[in-house]
């Protein structure tokens, strides 16, 4: 017998002071049986980075063909396909080919070493954006999840505060690769 998703709730309260987005947001995450609360909370994070009312979680692990979170305009185009962890060549390929901006959120303490081997080979595109999250923040992030949250997401100048009732945790994303950035 498979085993089955777990179900997380959350209430995100978003005040993103660069980008000037003001939002509350009601979302609902399954994680699946061979993902972590760690994977899960970065890709709460990448939902609080780029909040817009059309992004939305997928599939993910379950569905091979589509990202951690993707934007689609009322026609179905891809807007933004993001992508949590460290994904291979091909898949960041087929994703630029797919959507007019792609996000990867690398993280763990391997992603150093995944970035200098994908760094030549991802260059060409145009339009990708790649962040690495410290492996503290992200553990840091981990100790926040719980089956149903209340969280508040702050982000002013490039710093990011998540947090809930009891713990404040304060990021930084690494910038890798930037839009029309050779390396």
């Amino acid at each position: 017998m498979a085993l089955k998703a777990t179900i997380y709730k959350a209430t995100l309260s978003i005040a993103d002071m660069d980008r000037g987005y003001y939002a509350d947001h009601a979302i609902t995450l399954a994680r699946h049986p061979s993902e972590t609360e760690e994977r899960l909370m970065v890709r709460v994070l990448a939902f609080a980075c780029y909040a817009h009312e059309y992004l939305s979680f997928t599939k993910g692990l379950s569905d091979v063909d589509e990202p951690d979170l993707w934007q689609k305009d009322l026609t179905g185009t891809i807007d933004c396909w993001i992508d949590v962890g460290q994904p291979d060549e091909s898949r960041i390929r087929k994703a630029c080919a797919r959507a007019s901006q792609v996000v990867v959120l690398a993280y763990s303490h391997s992603a150093d070493i995944w970035w200098k081997g994908m760094a030549d080979k991802v260059a060409r595109f145009a339009h990708l954006t790649v962040w690495q999250l410290a492996p503290e923040h992200s553990q840091a992030l981990a100790a926040l999840a719980a089956r149903n949250m209340s969280l508040q997401c702050t982000v002013q100048e490039g710093q990011i505060w998540l947090s809930n009732q009891e713990t404040t945790v304060a990021l930084n994303l690494h910038t890798l690769k930037t839009p029309n950035e050779k390396e």
